[in-house]
């Protein structure tokens, strides 16, 4: 289990509709950066944090309304939730429990634990561990950049722990080429 200086907090930042599957997936962002981790829910799950997000009210309680209302009739306060682990593309989570002076981990999916935490406003948070896995950085504006020119094309550099063999690289070289064969061609 993380500790709190291995954790890094977060706030939901919004919950998206995949295009291609109608999943949902939940963004959340780091609290003071520009990082990003979608994690995939459950339509129902999905659903019930926006419910809790937008305050609307509901006749009867949801699950994550009775979870809550069970704790606090048992004297239970949550400190917290936490996104703990990435293993086999599962993310796990955690809700930080006080009651009767003990602290009580308990298990949990995280889109529970977020579902939790949205209707009783308590810190997000994830383990860096995961967020420096699966964060995203969203790129520069492309606006604020210079377009590429032929002297100096725009290219990143690749990843460390990206496999860059000769051969991958040949055939881009191979393709630039033949760009500037044809472009030479046109020309003439």
């Amino acid at each position: 289990m993380p500790t709190e200086n291995d954790m890094i907090e977060v706030v939901i930042d919004s919950i998206r509709v995949s295009l291609m599957s109608q999943q949902r997936i939940i963004i959340l962002r780091e609290r003071d950066a520009e990082r990003y981790l979608p994690i995939w829910i459950g339509i129902f799950e999905a659903e019930s944090i926006a419910i809790a997000l937008q305050e609307v009210e509901v006749a009867r309680p949801l699950t994550h309304d009775l979870l809550k209302n069970v704790l606090s009739i048992l004297g239970a306060r949550v400190l917290r939730v936490e996104v703990t682990d990435l293993r086999d593309d599962t993310y796990y989570g955690n809700i930080v429990v006080e009651s009767r002076g003990e602290i009580i981990n308990i298990d949990s999916r995280p889109s529970d634990a977020l579902a939790l935490a949205a209707r009783i406003n308590v810190p997000i948070y994830v383990a860096r561990k995961v967020m420096d896995a699966a964060g995203i950085i969203p790129e520069e504006d492309l606006q604020e950049t210079l377009p590429p020119s032929k002297e100096q094309p725009a290219v990143s550099p690749p990843p460390e722990d990206m496999d860059v063999s000769e051969e991958r690289l040949s055939i881009f070289e191979e393709f630039l080429e033949n760009l500037d064969d044809e472009e030479d061609e046109s020309k003439t």
